[in-house]
Formats: C-alpha cells, structure tokens, sequence
C-alpha cells in the first residue's frame, strides 16, 4: 500500500509538492515555491509539514520555482537524498536556484535595513547560497524515457512535457504490499503550439492521474489570430512612437517569443529595429536552450538549421543587457523599442523599472503573454480594475494599452488538457486536478463530469491512498 498527501498547488496554482509513502519509502514529488500574494508567499518559510530528513528522495518534474523553489530549504532543514530530473533539467535548476538566492539575499538586506531603523526584529533568508550548493551536489539527471530504479519499491521515468526544456510527464511505478501501481504527474503540461518543443507524450495507462489545471475554464485564443494580434501591436506602437514593454518569464516563455519576433524579422513584418532582452537570467537560459537543441521540435527547418548558433544569429536586431547600468539605458529609451524584462508576473525584477517608465505613455504597449496569479501586478493590469499602480515607491497611472495573448502560453488550455487525458485507457485513473486557482479547476471537474468522468479536487493535506 502507498499514500500521497497533497501539500501544494492545490487550490491554487504555485507551490507544487506531493509526498508518497510507501511501506519503506518516503518521496517527494516537487518542492516548489508559493507565488503571488503576500499571503501565499510567506508560506514559503513555514516549516514543513514533515521531516525533510526522513525523505529519501525528490522527484522533480521541471525547473519553474513554483516546481523546484523551495528544495535549498529541504536541504537546510535536513534533506540529504538524491533530486531525479531530466538531463536538461540540470542546468537550469542551477541557473533559477542561484537567481532566487541572490535575490532572496539583497531583498532580506534591503528588508533589514528597514527593520533595524524601525526597531524591529530582523529576518532571516528562507535559505542561502551555500544550501544551493549543497542541493546542486544532490542532482541525477536521465534521459526522457530512461527507466530509473529510484529503490526496491519505486521507479520513475520521464516522458517530455512540452512546457519548458527538459519539462517532464513523471510516471511512478510503484510496488508496495504485493501490489504494482501507476502514478502518473503530468507536471506542467505545454501548449502543442510551442514553436520550440515537441508536444506533450501521450500516456494511456495509470491508477491515478495528477492534471494540472492552470487554464481549466478557458481555451487560448487561436494561435494566427494571436499573431496578427502581435504584428499589429507591433505596428500601432511603431506607428505611435511607443515602445513595447513584454513581462516574461526567463524560461520557456522569453525563447518562445524570441522564436516568434525572430520569425516576424525574417518576413519583413517586425517594424522595431531594437529588441532589447534586460534578464541577465533569461539570458543565461537562452544559452542553455540553444545547447539542447536537439530537444526542438522539427517544424521549422529554418529555425533548427540557425538554432545552435544562438538567438542573436536568428534575430540580428537582439540586444542584450547584462549589467545594471545597462538596463538603466535602456529606460532612458521612450520610443520605439521592444523590450522583454523578468519578472513574467511582474512581482519583481527589472520589469517593474521599464513599467514605471513606460506605463503612463498613452502610446506604449504592455503585452501579457503568460499566466498572472492573484495577487501579483501582472493580474491586477490584465484585469484593469486600477488606473493608478504604486510601482517601486512612485504612483504611476494606467495609460498604456495592454494587451493579453493567451495563445503564447506555455501552459495547454482546457480543450488541450482534455484531449490529452482522453487518451488513458478504461477503467479511467482516479483523477485529481491541481495547479488551478478554483474557478478552474471548478470548471475542468465540470468538463470531466460530462465526460462521466470523476474529477476530484483536493484540498492541502489531504491524503488518498494508492
């Protein structure tokens, strides 16, 4: 017999970590930061609800903080056994977990100091660089697809998720009490419509089925009508004189609208001659994607053919800004540029410091082009209900023209979350839908009612056993 206790991304999207226990093993499934609103990120210094020392694995299905966020802390609080990952998977988790430290450490400092003149006691970093480095030492990557002996009771493989690079469909095997069961954890699963990976595997059979459901109660606009929504915001600001501010998320969503603007120059319809990348991070990531490209998909040949020898060789006009100074240059730009900034929510970064600049322009763009949880500022523009944003200590209005293209997600949509959950086998798994703020995963458990398909919805801490 084995349990799993669901102890994040349920009810809402971030903060993604699931434990199974079998008779003689304890994994985890993700380790994952809480995202959003204040409320939901204090949760990531709470103590876990277990003891990480008595966890003898980790299973990580992609590197997204909201996946991986929080696995420096299981270390510190005791943790010592190995993360299974996909081979691509292993450099990025470095690259985002040593991001995260460094920003951790100077938003603390900034905190403290804040506290020290108010009085007040001081605050420690949820973890440290050093507790990165002693994670990073605990990685094994695998090939999609490879069967991996976890323990005598467990094995794990891999299938490609088409979210991110080296994203994964997690399948557990697992053989406890007599008894062989499947888990199968789609993870973040992609948009089919990526330009860059290959769509998600399809899987037939398991006993239980754990279905994101991040955009369970809509469908993303088609994918033409959202490009011809691109070339003309594009044109309107180069019209205009504005500028083009895009919110994006260092990895997975920057490649792909770097792909796609790269595409638009190569057929004359990109009027910008500067396309500025202010993310020394997704910088960093861009590199990484380009030494993995044999992980692309085959639908542009072009594209593939140019791939290896990095972005800037597929979009010329593709500038990058490494270091502060160069992001404050390129603030002092009031016109005709486009410019791709983290963070994707816009809850931090440098992407605050080009809307402050640029939000009050009646002729600059803002495109939001992935998904904004509650709480964060990205949802508050997407929902319009303000026309004045506090933005790093200044009132800035709203004047701006935003725009939201949903087709550019790197998660699949409600149609597509079904279609790919069609394909498993009678008697269907037990299903459970997480990574969803409630009114999706409402509306998906809908959807599979009418398909005479039981969705269940679990609440943080609930346990089922498998």
């Amino acid at each position: 017999m084995a349990n799993l206790t669901f102890l994040g991304a349920t009810g809402q999207v971030t903060g993604s970590c699931y434990l199974l226990e079998t008779d003689n093993y304890r994994i985890l499934l993700d380790c994952g930061m809480f995202q959003g609103s204040k409320e939901n990120e204090a949760q990531n210094a709470a103590e876990f609800v277990f003891n990480p020392a008595d966890i003898d694995a980790v299973v990580l299905s992609h590197a997204h903080l909201d996946h991986c966020g929080r696995l420096p802390k299981l270390v510190k609080d005791g943790f010592s056994g190995p993360v299974y990952l996909t081979d691509a998977s292993y450099p990025l988790l470095e690259l985002l977990l040593k991001d995260a430290a460094n920003l951790q450490q100077r938003d603390m400092e900034w905190e403290n100091k804040r506290r020290e003149r108010a009085g007040k006691p001081l605050l420690e970093p949820i973890y440290e660089m050093e507790d990165v480095e002693a994670l990073l030492t605990l990685r094994k990557a695998f090939k999609y697809g490879e069967q991996v002996n976890i323990c005598s009771e467990l094995s794990v493989k891999f299938f490609e998720a088409g979210h991110i690079l080296g994203s994964s469909i997690v399948q557990l095997t697992i053989n406890s009490g007599g008894e062989t069961k499947t888990l199968v954890f789609s993870g973040d699963l992609g948009n089919p419509n990526s330009p860059l990976l290959r769509d998600p595997t399809v899987l037939t059979d398991a006993d239980v089925l754990l279905l994101e459901s991040t955009y369970g109660d809509r469908d993303h606009k088609a994918l033409d009508d959202t490009l011809d929504e691109l070339r003309e915001t594009l044109a309107d600001a180069a019209q205009t004189g504005g500028n083009v501010i895009i919110p994006a998320f260092a990895v997975g969503r920057t490649q792909d609208l770097i792909y796609w603007l790269g595409k638009l120059y190569r057929q004359g319809q990109l009027p910008q001659q500067q396309v500025y990348l202010d993310s020394p991070m997704a910088i960093s990531a861009s590199e990484i994607y380009a030494e993995h490209a044999q992980l692309f998909n085959s639908d542009d040949l072009e594209f593939n053919k140019i791939a290896p020898a990095g972005w800037q060789a597929w979009l010329p006009i593709l500038m990058y800004s490494q270091t502060p100074e160069d992001s404050m240059a390129v603030n002092r730009i009031t016109g005709g540029a486009i410019i791709i900034a983290g963070s994707g929510m816009c809850n931090g970064g440098r992407i605050r410091h080009h809307l402050k600049y640029n939000l009050w322009r009646r002729n600059a763009h803002i495109i939001i082009a992935g998904f904004q949880a509650e709480g964060t500022l990205g949802r508050i523009l997407v929902e319009g209900k303000k026309s004045y944003l506090k933005i790093l200590g200044s009132e800035v209005a709203v004047a701006a023209k935003i725009h939201t293209l949903g087709a550019l997600s790197a998660h699949a949509d409600q149609s597509q979350l079904l279609q790919w959950a069609s394909h498993f086998k009678d008697p269907k798994p037990r299903l459970y839908l997480i990574h969803g703020e409630k009114n999706a995963a409402l509306s998906l458990q809908t959807c599979f009612q009418r398909r005479n398909w039981k969705a269940n919805i679990p609440k943080p801490g609930d346990k089922i056993v498998i």
